[in-house]
C-alpha cells in the first residue's frame, strides 16, 4: 500500500493545506474537489469579511510551497471570502498543479472488497475511493489513507426549533434563504426576518440593517432560539478576535438604534402562507406577521452518508470525531479557547481514515482556520511517519472571550459575559423578551 496516494476529499482551506505538508514531505497525494475550482465552497460567500485576520488564514507549509514562485503572504487586514480565494487558495490550488482534480464527486469510502461488517484482513486492504464526475463517468481511486476536509457547508441547518424542517418550511422555500445575503436591495420596504444565533446570522442582520437605515419602512426582525441574547454579543473586550468582537458590538448598536427587533426564546415551528408574505409560529404559540423573506441562518451539519461502510467514531450529539468532542461542544464549552486537536485525537476506528477542518467539528460552532491548519500539520506528519511531529502542539489559539454553553437556553439568566437586561416588547398573540 505504501506506492498508494493518499486521497484527500476536499479543495478547500484544510485541503489543500493538506496537500502542502504532503507534498513537502514527498508523499504522493490526490485531492478531489466537487467544485470546478479551488475552494469552491469558499466562493460562494466570497462577500463575506472573516473575522480572522491574514496571517491567521495562511499555513506554513502552504506558504514555503508558494514563496518559490514569488508569491508573498499578506500580512495585515481582514479578507473577503473572494479575496482569500484569489490571494491565497487559488494560487496554492495553482502550486500543487495536477495533484487537484476538479469536478470530482466522491459518494462513498470503503475498504478494498470488505463493506463495513467484515473483519478479516480489513487493516490490510487500501481505500476505494468512490467518486463520480460532472458527466456522470463513475471511477474508483484506490489509497493508502483518506483525509476528508469536505466540509459542512451543503447540509445548512433548518429553521425548525428542533432540528427538523419546520411546518411549511418546504412549501415555503422560495421565501426562506439558507446563507448570508450579499444584495438585499430587494428587500428594502418590507419585513425580513433572521433565524440564528451564530456569526453568519449576525452578518446577515448587519447587512439588513445598514438597509432598514437607507430605506425607511424596511423591518428587520432577528430571532434567536435561545431565552438570552448575551452570547450574540460575544466576548467584547476578552475576544482576541478584534473583528469578532466587533461584530457582535456592531449588532448590538444596530439593536439600541432601533434599527432590529431582537427576539428571544423563539423556536420556529411552522411557516403559514399567507397570500405574499409569511407568518413565523413559534412553539409557545407567539407570531411574527407580515414578513417577506426569511433567512435561515442556523448553521451546518455535516454529511456522512459517503462514510457509511467506515467505521467511524462520531459524537452522537455534535456529529463531530468523538476524540475532540469534550473539547468543542457549546453545552459546556466556557471562557477561554478549545485545545489544539491533531492525528491522536482525531483518529478514527477506521486506520488511516480521517475527518479534519470544519466537518470534524461537526455541528459545534467554534471552528478557526488555524486550528484545521494544525490538525492538518498534525495528520500529515503521521501519515508520513514522523510521529513526534505529529504529536507536538504548535498552535496558539486567541481566546474567545465567550462564555458559552446552553445553560441560559431557557431563561434569560446572565454569564461571565453578561450584557445588560433586556427589555420586553409585543409581537403577534403574546408579548416576546427581547434582548
Amino acid at each position: 500500500m505504501d506506492e498508494l496516494p493518499i486521497v484527500i476529499i476536499g479543495a478547500g482551506p484544510q485541503g489543500l493545506a493538506a496537500a502542502a505538508h504532503l507534498a513537502e514531505r514527498d508523499v504522493e497525494v490526490v485531492v478531489l474537489e466537487r467544485g470546478e475550482e479551488p475552494a469552491a465552497a469558499v466562493s460562494e460567500w466570497g462577500h463575506v469579511r472573516l473575522f480572522s485576520a491574514w496571517p491567521e488564514l495562511t499555513d506554513t507549509a502552504a506558504r514555503r510551497l508558494l514563496e518559490p514562485t514569488g508569491w508573498s503572504a499578506p500580512t495585515s487586514g481582514y479578507p473577503t471570502g473572494a479575496e482569500w480565494v484569489n490571494d491565497y487558495l487559488a494560487p496554492l490550488a495553482g502550486v500543487l498543479g495536477e495533484r487537484v482534480k476538479y469536478a470530482t464527486t466522491v459518494t462513498g469510502i470503503s475498504r478494498q472488497g470488505r463493506d463495513k461488517v467484515v473483519d478479516g484482513g480489513r487493516k490490510s486492504q487500501p481505500f476505494t475511493v468512490h467518486a463520480v464526475d460532472q458527466d456522470g463517468n463513475e471511477a474508483r481511486l484506490r489509497a493508502r489513507a483518506v483525509i476528508d476536509a469536505s466540509g459542512t457547508w451543503g447540509i445548512p441547518n433548518p429553521a425548525g426549533g428542533d432540528g427538523f424542517p419546520a411546518l411549511g418550511e418546504a412549501r415555503a422555500h422560495a421565501s426562506i434563504s439558507y446563507r448570508i445575503p450579499d444584495d438585499v436591495s430587494d428587500f428594502a420596504g418590507s419585513h425580513v426576518v433572521v433565524v440564528g444565533a451564530g456569526h453568519s446570522a449576525t452578518h446577515a442582520v448587519l447587512r439588513l440593517s445598514e438597509l432598514a437605515r437607507r430605506s425607511p419602512g424596511t423591518q428587520v426582525t432577528w430571532l434567536l432560539r435561545r431565552g438570552s441574547a448575551t452570547n450574540v454579543f460575544d466576548g467584547g473586550l476578552g475576544d482576541e478576535l478584534p473583528e469578532r468582537a466587533a461584530l457582535g458590538s456592531r449588532a448590538r448598536k444596530m439593536i439600541d438604534e432601533g434599527l432590529v427587533n431582537l427576539v428571544t426564546g423563539f423556536r420556529v415551528a411552522e411557516f403559514r402562507q399567507d397570500g405574499e408574505t409569511l407568518t413565523v409560529i413559534a412553539e409557545d404559540g407567539h407570531e411574527v406577521a407580515g414578513v417577506a423573506h426569511v433567512f435561515a441562518l442556523t448553521g451546518f451539519r455535516p454529511d456522512t452518508e459517503m462514510l457509511r461502510e467506515l467505521r467511524i467514531d462520531l459524537d452522537p450529539a455534535l456529529d463531530a470525531v468523538a476524540g475532540i468532542a469534550a473539547e468543542i461542544d457549546p453545552n459546556i464549552h466556557s471562557c477561554g479557547s478549545v485545545g489544539a486537536t491533531g492525528a491522536r485525537e482525531l483518529a478514527q476506528p477506521e486506520q488511516g481514515f480521517f475527518i479534519v477542518g470544519v466537518k470534524a467539528y461537526g455541528r459545534a460552532p467554534t471552528f478557526l482556520a488555524m486550528t484545521g491548519y494544525e490538525q492538518v500539520r498534525s495528520v500529515a506528519a503521521h501519515l508520513a511517519g514522523d510521529h513526534e511531529a505529529a504529536a507536538r502542539n504548535e498552535l496558539a489559539l486567541p481566546d474567545t472571550g465567550v462564555c458559552g454553553g446552553s445553560g441560559d437556553f431557557d431563561d434569560n439568566a446572565g454569564s461571565c459575559c453578561a450584557a445588560p437586561a433586556p427589555s420586553v416588547m409585543q409581537i403577534g398573540r403574546r408579548p416576546v423578551t427581547v434582548g
